[in-house]
C-alpha cells in the first residue's frame, strides 16, 4: 500500500513537501515516482528514485525545483517542491514499481503511469497566484 500526504494550499514561490508511506512490501526493491495531473492534461510522471540504489530522476520541467528522497527507515518517500508555480497546480499521486530504475529505464518507460503496479490515493496541491 502507499499514502500520499501532504498537499495543500499554498501562494506562489512557496515550499511544500509530499510524502508517500509504503506498507506491504520491501522498501528497497521497489523504485517508487511521482506523478501529476492537472485538469484536462494528462498524467505526467516528475520524478522517481530508485531505492536500492538511491539514484533520483527529474522530468526536464521540474529539474531544480523539485527534490525526491527517501527514508528507509521509515519506507516513505518524499517530494519536495520549491518555488511552487501556478502550473503546479495538480493532483500528485505517489506510485511504485519492483524495478531497479536506471536513467535509461527512467527516460524510455520509467516516466509512464503504465510502467508502475502500485498507486496511492491522490494529494491535492493547489497554487494561488
Amino acid at each position: 500500500q502507499l499514502q500520499a500526504c501532504g498537499g495543500g494550499l499554498v501562494r506562489t514561490g512557496e515550499s511544500l513537501t509530499l510524502s508517500c508511506a509504503a506498507s506491504g512490501f520491501t522498501f528497497k526493491d521497489y523504485g517508487i515516482a511521482w506523478f501529476r495531473q492537472a485538469p484536462g492534461k494528462e498524467r505526467e510522471g516528475v520524478s522517481c528514485i530508485s531505492l536500492s540504489d538511491g539514484g533520483t530522476y527529474y522530468a526536464d520541467s521540474v529539474k531544480g525545483r523539485f527534490t525526491i528522497s527517501s527514508d528507509n527507515a521509515k519506507s516513505t518517500v518524499y517530494l519536495q517542491i520549491h518555488s511552487l508555480k501556478p502550473e503546479d497546480t495538480a493532483v500528485y499521486y505517489c506510485a511504485a514499481v519492483r524495478h531497479w530504475i536506471t536513467a535509461n529505464s527512467w527516460y524510455h518507460k520509467a516516466y509512464r503511469p503504465d510502467f508502475y503496479d502500485y498507486w496511492g490515493q491522490e494529494t491535492q496541491v493547489t497554487v494561488s497566484s
